[in-house]
C-alpha cells in the first residue's frame, strides 16, 4: 500500500473532495427525483380512483365559501384532488367564462366554465368542456357557445384545483375571458362567493350539449422521473469508479508496472 501513499498529496485530496461532493449531489438529485417520482404517481393513482368512484357531495372534496360575494373559497387538499363530485344548481348564463388557447385535437379553441349558482347562494364553476372558435374566423374568434340548460341542473364531475399565474380576465360581448383558471381572478367578477376547486363535467343532467368535447385528462409521466433517478445514480457510482480508476493508473506508474500489449507477448518464442 505505500505505493498509494501520494493519495495523501493535496492534489489527490482535493481531488478526493471534488469526487465525494460531486457522487453526493447527484445521490441527492436521484433522491429528489425519486420524491417527484412518488408524488406524480400519486396523482396517476388519484386520476384513476376519480373515475371509478362513487361520486360524494361537492362539500366533502372542497370547503364551502363562506365569505362575501367576489370572494373564493378554500382550495381543495391535494387528497382530494379529481374526487368525483355531484352536485346541483342553476347555471348562470349571464357570466359564461370563455378561456382561450386551449388545444384539443392538435386544433386551438376555447374551454366553457360556467358558474352553478346552488341552493344557499354559492357557486361553483363547471368546467363543460371545449369547442372550436367561430367558423371561418381565427383561434381567438369568441366561438357560438351551445344554449345552457335552464332550471335545476345535477353536474357528475371531478373536483380541480383553480391555475397559478395571475391572468388579466376582460369581458367582451357578455361574457368574461382568460387564459388561466385563476379562481381568485374570475370570483372577483362574478356575484357570489364561489369555491376554490372547479369541477371537470363527466355527466350532466339535462344531458350536456355534443358539440362540446370532453377535457382530456393529462397523467403525471412519472417514468421520466423514475428514468432521471437511476441516470443521476450511475452517474454518482461513475464518478467514484473513476476516481479508483485513475488513482490506481497512478499507482502503476509511479510503481514503473508497464503492460505490453498482447502481440509483443505472442512474438516471443516459446520455452523449452
Amino acid at each position: 500500500m505505500v505505493v498509494y501513499r501520494f493519495l495523501l498529496t493535496p492534489r489527490w485530496l482535493g481531488a478526493l473532495a471534488l469526487t465525494l461532493v460531486a457522487a453526493v449531489a447527484m445521490v441527492l438529485l436521484g433522491n429528489w427525483q425519486l420524491d417527484r417520482y412518488h408524488e406524480r404517481s400519486e396523482i396517476n393513482e388519484r386520476i384513476d380512483a376519480g373515475l371509478s368512484m362513487t361520486p360524494v357531495p361537492l362539500g366533502d372534496a372542497v370547503g364551502v365559501p363562506a365569505g362575501n360575494a367576489g370572494t373564493v373559497g378554500p382550495a381543495p387538499v391535494a387528497e382530494k384532488t379529481w374526487t368525483k363530485v355531484t352536485v346541483t344548481g342553476r347555471y348562470d348564463t349571464s357570466n359564461i367564462v370563455l378561456v382561450r388557447g386551449r388545444s384539443v385535437d392538435r386544433t386551438v379553441g376555447f374551454e366553457v366554465l360556467t358558474p352553478l349558482v346552488l341552493a344557499d347562494g354559492t357557486a361553483v364553476l363547471v368546467d363543460r368542456g371545449w369547442i372550436p372558435p367561430a367558423p371561418g374566423r381565427d383561434a381567438t374568434a369568441q366561438p357560438v357557445v351551445p344554449a345552457t340548460p335552464s332550471g335545476a341542473v345535477t353536474v357528475t364531475g371531478r373536483i380541480r384545483p383553480g391555475e397559478s399565474g395571475s391572468v388579466p380576465v376582460a369581458r367582451r360581448d357578455g361574457k368574461l375571458e382568460t387564459r388561466r383558471i385563476g379562481l381568485p381572478r374570475l370570483a372577483a367578477e362574478l356575484p357570489y362567493p364561489v369555491y376554490g376547486g372547479y369541477v371537470l363535467l363527466d355527466e350532466q343532467s339535462p344531458a350536456a350539449d355534443p358539440v362540446f368535447k370532453p377535457i382530456p385528462v393529462g397523467y403525471a409521466n412519472n417514468w421520466q422521473n423514475l428514468g432521471y433517478v437511476v441516470q443521476w445514480w450511475i452517474f454518482a457510482g461513475m464518478t467514484l469508479v473513476g476516481y479508483g480508476y485513475f488513482a490506481r493508473r497512478d499507482a502503476h506508474r509511479r510503481a514503473g508496472v508497464v503492460r505490453r500489449p498482447p502481440a509483443d507477448r505472442a512474438a516471443e518464442p516459446a520455452s523449452a
